[in-house]
């Protein structure tokens, strides 16, 4: 249930409203928009909440009953699009942000050279992985704290904004204190305890979706974190499997256009991840920001043949910034920026 305020509605309307809410044992989300303030009503009481309880409260405009099961992520509790910033940047906003470098932190040197040259070419955060999820357990696992410190480095020396993979709930405070935005990996997206400590850090997320899941469980992963009063939250389709073998994923374009009429978090594609060849992946990018993606996360290694994880996926620097140039135009087309 949402509470929609008078446009006229004071500050102190506003507070009896959330009074009310707390009385009656559920738990207010406020949204403040440019015309409306809106009060979502969530969580659960011995109380059972009748519509008549607000709708007769001094600056209520009128109260509706949420149809779908995210409450926060819908559109009907915030109806403008969400702005996640990012060091300068909006996610979400006019532009098309790239987030862009390798896998796998693999040292000092490697991070911090890949740090300068995506940011020479328009990226606007960087991507590496300090712990990493393998599918086999002798794979390399990441270098822990010491790839974070090895990030950090490369954040100062060029101003890009950290995006890094948290795989754990007891990680999520040494993370935060390296990193920019924490990612939530395919794998983890029900990982229920993670997305709530995810939520209470009040942290930038980057939530991917599920390998099986569909856009439902995905916006009910984004409503735990959002449950927690985190709002900075940004959802990433990075392809689902099916029974394709030709790509390692299958890229689920249809996401992209749905999520954004469903929800008004901010979009992110990952191609890298959805087709997992690299001479696919600039082919997909394009075709996302043309859905309306708001960013895309690009996997870029200096020497791909060479690197330590997803090396097969991996754009060489030079095929970024081809990549890129043609980003732009895409963008332009459909009214944006790159």
């Amino acid at each position: 249930m949402i509470v929609v305020m008078k446009p006229q509605a004071s500050a102190k309307h506003v507070a009896e409203v959330i009074s009310r809410i707390d009385h009656e044992g559920y738990i207010p989300h406020l949204s403040e928009g440019e015309e409306r303030t809106i009060i979502g009503i969530v969580g659960e009481s011995s109380n059972v909440l009748k519509q008549d309880t607000f709708e007769i409260m001094s600056g209520v405009y009128k109260v509706v009953r949420v149809s779908t099961p995210y409450k926060l992520a819908s559109r009907e509790f915030r109806p403008q699009d969400t702005h996640v910033p990012l060091n300068g940047s909006i996610m979400g906003g006019e532009k098309v942000l790239v987030i862009a470098g390798p896998c796998s932190v693999e040292d000092r040197s490697m991070i911090i050279e890949t740090a300068c040259a995506v940011k020479e070419a328009g990226a606007t955060a960087l991507r590496g992985g300090a712990f990493k999820p393998r599918t086999s357990p002798y794979s390399f696992q990441g270098h822990g704290e010491k790839g974070l410190q090895w990030l950090a480095e490369a954040r100062e020396a060029t101003g890009l904004p950290i995006v890094t993979e948290v795989m754990d709930p007891a990680l999520v405070p040494l993370v935060t204190q390296y990193a920019d935005v924490l990612q939530i990996g395919a794998r983890n997206m029900q990982n229920f305890a993670l997305l709530n400590a995810a939520g209470e850090s009040l942290h930038p997320v980057l939530l991917k979706r599920g390998m099986s899941s569909t856009m439902e469980d995905l916006l009910m992963a984004a409503e735990y974190v959002l449950s927690h009063g985190n709002r900075n939250v940004m959802l990433c389709e990075r392809g689902i499997r099916t029974f394709e073998k030709y790509t390692r994923n299958t890229f689920d374009l249809n996401a992209i256009p749905v999520l954004k009429h469903l929800t008004h978090l901010p979009v992110v594609a990952d191609p890298s991840h959805a087709v997992g060849k690299r001479e696919y992946v600039e082919a997909l990018s394009r075709a996302a920001v043309a859905a309306g993606a708001d960013g895309l996360i690009v996997e870029v290694h200096p020497t791909p043949e060479e690197a330590m994880s997803d090396g097969r996926q991996s754009l060489s620097v030079d095929g970024f910034k081809d990549m890129m140039d043609r980003i732009k135009l895409i963008a332009e087309a459909v009214g944006r920026k790159a």
